[in-house]
């Protein structure tokens, strides 16, 4: 027995020592992640129930809503190419989502109608004027759920590389809650998380997946990127968890068929099983509009800003409904 007592005490003091070695490993990853300090200084706040929201405005007119993508390390700085250039004619604000960027990160799990009232709020509460929208990447689900929720508040909607449908329906599994659990441990989650988020992971993902031409890929934006990720402790790494749970999707079919909203998709040529998605979208709705940007992938405002604008205007000048 005494044996027995003897070696448990010996792991638990080995455990132990790992666990704060760990903790230090991850201070030291949070700490170095910020020393650039890309975090832009301007800009404004939206107390919102469930935290601060930053965001920004620019120029004047009618108004227009950026919505980033949805990653730990996302925020509106994915706008910035085209931000000063379209208010020139608009009124855009571009806020960064709870969870991402400058905005609070609380410790909930988060879905994907969390965001659909968040920009139905920051609508109402901030615009207080019917807006049009862009959206980028997944973000486009839950733009779309909001303009079918109060079509008042919302007007016309152009989605920049929209995830599928198969993506959007997965729903949470024993696997996928068990991932998320492990995810949101104190130590050992976030041990994980700053693998997963290390800067060679972020910049393969970048060169690989989101962008057609590596040379125009800005390296401040991806510093950028990488100091959102570990921000505010690793904050985001809920909002991963979370998407890793799967709690962030949602069946967006019935919305495309029934709503009276105009909708517009801008794609990036080069952008994976693109065609095969602007096909299922305007398959559920013909009256969709789309068009490619050429040359691009993920991310057509960064990798071509101008053909980007261009087609924006073409689509948001069309009648209003």
């Amino acid at each position: 027995m005494n044996k027995h007592r003897h070696r448990f005490s010996i792991f638990s003091i080995l455990f132990t020592i790992a666990l704060g070695c760990i903790h230090v490993a991850n201070k030291i990853i949070i700490a170095s992640s910020s020393l650039k300090k890309s975090l832009p200084d301007e800009h404004d706040l939206y107390q919102w129930k469930f935290g601060k929201i930053f965001y920004t405005k620019k120029g004047s007119g009618r108004p227009l809503l950026l919505v980033h993508n949805l990653q730990p390390g996302s925020s509106s700085c994915e706008w910035k190419k085209i931000q000063t250039a379209l208010s020139k004619k608009y009124e855009v604000y571009a806020l960064d989502l709870l969870g991402c960027g400058g905005s609070d990160k609380p410790k909930i799990t988060y879905t994907n109608y969390l965001y659909v009232q968040l920009l139905c709020d920051f609508t109402k509460n901030v615009i207080g004027k019917k807006t049009d929208v862009i959206a980028s990447g997944y973000s486009g689900s839950f733009s779309l759920m909001a303009c079918r929720n109060d079509e008042d508040i919302f007007n016309k909607i152009i989605l920049v590389n929209p995830p599928s449908f198969k993506e959007l329906n997965e729903i949470p599994t024993k696997n996928s809650q068990m991932q998320k659990f492990i995810l949101e441990m104190p130590i050992i989650g976030t041990m994980i998380y700053n693998i997963l988020m290390c800067r060679q992971n972020i910049d393969h993902v970048f060169v690989e997946n989101l962008f057609f031409n590596p040379f125009r890929l800005d390296p401040d934006f991806v510093d950028l990127y990488y100091e959102n990720a570990h921000a505010d402790n690793c904050g985001s790494k809920y909002l991963y968890a979370s998407r890793v749970g799967k709690y962030t999707n949602i069946n967006i079919i019935n919305c495309i068929r029934e709503t009276d909203r105009s909708i517009y998709i801008i794609e990036g040529d080069y952008e994976k099983d693109g065609e095969n998605i602007l096909q299922a979208y305007t398959g559920h709705n013909p009256s969709i509009e789309t068009f490619s940007i050429q040359h691009a992938k993920h991310f057509p405002h960064i990798e071509n800003p101008e053909d980007f604008i261009k087609q924006t205007d073409i689509f948001l000048d069309q009648s209003i409904l």
